[in-house]
């Protein structure tokens, strides 16, 4: 079932670009700290119900409070900025080497080349998605926004890691949530022109990245990766990208293609050679025969 739930965030991700069409023209940081705020208010809601303290104070000592910070705003500062100084392209292709990140540190000596490989199928599959018809066409111009985007992988494969080993309640995500929200409202004053008058469209749009893609999907991953099979969670990462890019193809804002389905058939196999179970063939087990012993001569 814990897997089950990051299934559910991975395809509240994938519905991340359509929902961003509602909201892109709100200030990156300013967004980030009204869904924050949403997703902080998922915990007391949460509370509320079952009938719980309000005001519990968090289960994280001084290394998670780092860890969590640094994970979920460090992640969207990075991609941001990234998107600030190269184009959106290359800079989702690089930030989604983080699967393949996650899937090594998790893996044993005995798997890590499968792991590698399937890894590697995977991310050829977003290659197809992201690039569609085009090629590659990285530029040096662009170098710092490149190494913001392998900041965003590395950033995030690293906090997957520490959160599926970390022993603290997914209600702390709502406390971290109430961080990430106070630091994306400084940076919003410092970088951002404030803009506090939303359409009905907006609102929607905020409302629903709050309590999916950028909000309740953390809480649901943090019970996935502490409770869940991770390699297959690494796996089905990649399927993210897949999703954004056939529920955009439904809603008529983007190209049905037939890189889809290439993608698709690179995901699922590299999905099946990082979790196929080791084949070893049990030795057949030959059982003694005592043979009846010879009856004493009678004298």
């Amino acid at each position: 079932m814990a897997t089950f739930y990051g299934a559910i965030a991975i395809l509240m991700w994938g519905g991340l670009a359509l929902l961003g069409t509602a909201t892109a023209n709100i200030p990156a940081f300013q967004l980030l700290f009204l869904c924050f705020t949403l997703s902080a208010s998922l915990m007391f809601l949460k509370r509320l119900i079952c009938k719980q303290p309000l005001l519990a104070k968090p289960n994280l000592n001084l290394k998670q409070w780092a860890v969590g910070i640094s994970g979920l705003f460090g992640f969207h500062f990075c991609y941001f900025m990234a998107l600030k100084l190269a184009p959106a392209i290359e800079v989702s292709l690089i930030s989604y080497i983080w699967p393949m990140l996650f899937a090594l540190f998790i893996s044993t000596r005995a798997n890590i080349i499968k792991s590698f490989i399937g890894s590697l199928m995977g991310f050829v599959g977003i290659y197809f998605i992201i690039f569609d018809s085009e090629g590659l066409q990285f530029n040096q111009a662009y170098l710092l926004g490149y190494v913001l985007a392998a900041c965003c992988a590395l950033i995030w494969s690293g906090y997957s890691y520490f959160q599926s080993h970390s022993n603290n309640s997914p209600d702390d995500i709502g406390w971290l949530s109430i961080a990430v929200a106070c630091l994306s409202l400084v940076v919003h004053f410092q970088l951002e022109t404030s803009h506090w008058k939303f359409s009905n469209e907006q609102l929607l749009g905020i409302i629903f990245l709050g309590i999916g893609p950028v909000g309740g999907a953390f809480y649901l991953w943090d019970i996935s990766l502490k409770k869940g099979n991770k390699k297959l969670l690494a796996s089905l990462s990649y399927c993210a990208p897949l999703i954004s890019a056939s529920v955009l193809s439904i809603a008529g804002l983007n190209s049905w293609s037939s890189n889809i389905l290439i993608s698709l058939v690179f995901i699922l196999v590299g999905g099946v050679i990082s979790n196929q179970s080791k084949f070893s063939r049990k030795p057949i087990q030959i059982e003694e025969i005592s043979l009846p012993k010879e009856r004493e001569a009678s004298n």
